[in-house]
């Protein structure tokens, strides 16, 4: 079945909501990370990939807490993946969204380094986090899914404005059909009238000369004058 814009909408609009969720727990997400980091006894380079993340999940993590969050974070970036497949394969005749689709899958590739990616405003997500946190450790983890959702959002913009304009073009050739219509309706009225015109100016001679000498008769008679008085002309 095919996925359709007003689909591709709702969609979207409940990945914001996953979204919000997890940015307002962006302090869990962090100490969990602190947390399965010290089991891995890797607490020098920084979380840079998806896998490194499932990684911690599936293998160093003790707590159902830390579980959740990171469960949380890789099922919104699975979504936003699915997602945006779906929207590729809406596009795929169009290209309307540019390569903005093809970069988003990119961004959440699992094995795609994401230590040097920052979101900048109106995102806050890096200044939620200290220095040595953003700068070395967590910057780039908590900046894909605000890039991914602003991306996808755009690309979404972009796909729906060519059927905007089709919409526009099919009302606007209505409206062109009512005008031509309604102008083909006063000119066959235009032309009943002119008809009824053009008969009565080809009416009976007879009855044109009988018309003009009735008219001719009365005004050749002389003005009405009292009996018994002389008028002189």
């Amino acid at each position: 079945m095919d996925f359709t814009m007003v689909e591709a909408k709702q969609t979207f609009k409940t990945l914001e909501q996953q979204c919000k969720l997890l940015s307002q727990q962006q302090v869990t997400f962090i100490t969990a990370l602190e947390r399965t980091r010290e089991n891995a006894h890797d607490r020098i380079k920084p979380v840079g990939t998806l896998l490194q993340v499932q990684g911690y999940l599936d293998y160093n993590c003790n707590n159902s807490t830390d579980k959740r969050i990171l469960s949380l974070f890789l099922d919104v970036c699975n979504n936003l993946a699915d997602f945006c497949v779906k929207l590729d394969a809406m596009q795929c005749e169009t290209r309307s969204a540019g390569g903005i689709i093809e970069e988003t899958l990119n961004l959440l590739s699992p094995t795609n380094e994401l230590s040097a990616l920052r979101a900048k405003y109106p995102h806050d997500v890096v200044n939620h986090l200290s220095c040595d946190e953003a700068k070395n450790f967590y910057g780039g983890i908590v900046s894909l899914i605000p890039i991914a959702l602003d991306n996808i959002r755009e690309a979404v913009g972009r796909m729906e404005k060519p059927q905007l304009q089709h919409l526009g073009n099919r009302d606007g050739l209505g409206s062109s059909q009512r005008r031509r219509q309604d102008g083909e309706l006063k000119a066959g009225s235009l032309t009943h009238h002119t008809g009824a015109q053009t008969n009565i100016s080809h009416a009976d001679p007879a009855f044109k000369m009988s018309n003009r000498k009735k008219y001719n008769g009365e005004t050749l008679k002389p003005a009405w004058r009292p009996a018994g008085r002389l008028y002189t002309t």
